[in-house]
């Protein structure tokens, strides 16, 4: 036998190895989609891949092959999310509005390969994946400019499911009219209530009129349908395209840092990541005087610090408030189920909403 052949046994060897573990990494990969389908959270995990490659790269002992190995792993990374993309494909995302709106963008950022479905209303679309109908909701908890989305608040409150991820969309509003329209045409403007108080400053300024619609896509539709020069909606870019109206200004937002952040809710609440930066829980506290003031406490005396700390009202007993908290801190950890452990005797309620790394921009 000659030495290529004895190279070639060896190559031949070692592929027949290969095929039996590339069959069984994909098994994984399988079990991987389906637990980000039940969990919603996205195929894209950089912090993840890069640990993996840097790990496993020093496996290799040869240096003149470890930057083909580093190759070799970025190409199976990379099938194993192509593979994980197809199987995520019959992914239903719940959201609400109607297509083009700011929800629906956001939804269609974080899960590209999903099917989006438009809900009239948050609790509708929270209750369908509590019932089964969708397997994940994608919904606003918090916009930079006019604050909290208290009825998401308390779906979270009373509801059942949980936070697997958050994620910040910037929101660029612009005026939308219908083409041939001239801005000295247009005396009223349609939009969201949210939308009109952040470009209140450029409203202001024109003298327009305004009309309060359910959402900036809903806006968008009821102009292009209207075909008048005297009305214009704000909203986004993909709602001009979608309705084939023009932007007769863009960014007229009254702040240049405008943007919503969305939460991903699930039924299943994702295993607590070594990684994990950020958390958030819910809870009441016990009706004894310095409940609050010590529950608090304890949350910084185990090494966590607040990032946020807002009150609702239950709406159950007249003056009663349950809290939500975002804190900084792995929750997980030692310290976090210390913590946890401890706030028990103050709280009358407490759930942990979510645990994630961090806040993802799309």
């Amino acid at each position: 036998m000659t030495e290529l052949e004895k190279a070639r046994q060896i190559i031949n060897s070692a592929d027949r190895g290969m095929a039996e573990l590339f069959e069984k990494r994909m098994q994984a990969v399988k079990l991987v989609a389906a637990y980000k389908q039940e969990r919603g959270l996205p195929v894209d995990d950089i912090a993840r891949e890069e640990e993996m490659i840097e790990r496993n790269a020093a496996l290799i002992a040869n240096e003149e092959f470890r930057s083909y190995y580093v190759n070799f792993l970025r190409s199976n990374i990379e099938i194993s999310k192509s593979m994980q993309h197809r199987l995520l494909d019959g992914m239903r995302v719940a959201y609400s509005g109607v297509e083009g709106a700011f929800a629906n963008i956001a939804a269609e950022r974080i899960f590209p390969d999903a099917k989006t479905v438009a809900y009239p209303d948050f609790k509708a679309a929270y209750k369908a994946v509590e019932n089964g109908e969708c397997d994940v909701a994608v919904l606003p908890v918090e916009n930079s400019f006019n604050g909290d989305v208290g009825k998401v608040l308390d779906l979270a409150f009373f509801g059942s499911l949980y936070v697997n991820g958050v994620y910040e969309a910037e929101i660029i509003q612009n005026l939308l009219a219908v083409k041939g329209t001239t801005l000295e045409e247009v005396k009223t403007v349609i939009s969201h209530p949210q939308a009109l108080g952040q470009c209140a400053a450029y409203i202001e300024k024109h003298g327009f009129e305004t009309i309060e619609a359910v959402n900036t896509a809903v806006a968008a539709k009821e102009v292009a349908a209207s075909g008048r020069h005297d009305i214009a909606a704000i909203g986004s870019s993909e709602a001009a395209e979608k309705f084939g109206l023009k932007k007769l200004a863009a960014h007229i937002n009254e702040s240049n840092v405008n943007s919503t952040r969305f939460a991903v809710f699930s039924r299943a609440q994702k295993l607590v990541s070594p990684s994990d930066r950020r958390f958030l829980m819910l809870f009441t506290v016990n009706n004894v005087a310095g409940s609050l003031g010590r529950a608090i406490s304890v949350i910084g005396e185990h090494g966590f610090n607040l990032r946020a700390l807002k009150s609702r009202p239950t709406k159950e007993l007249i003056w009663d408030y349950y809290f939500y908290a975002e804190g900084e801190g792995n929750i997980g950890s030692v310290e976090g189920i210390k913590m946890l452990d401890e706030l028990k005797g103050y709280c009358s309620n407490l759930k942990v909403l979510g645990s994630f790394e961090k806040e993802i921009r799309v």
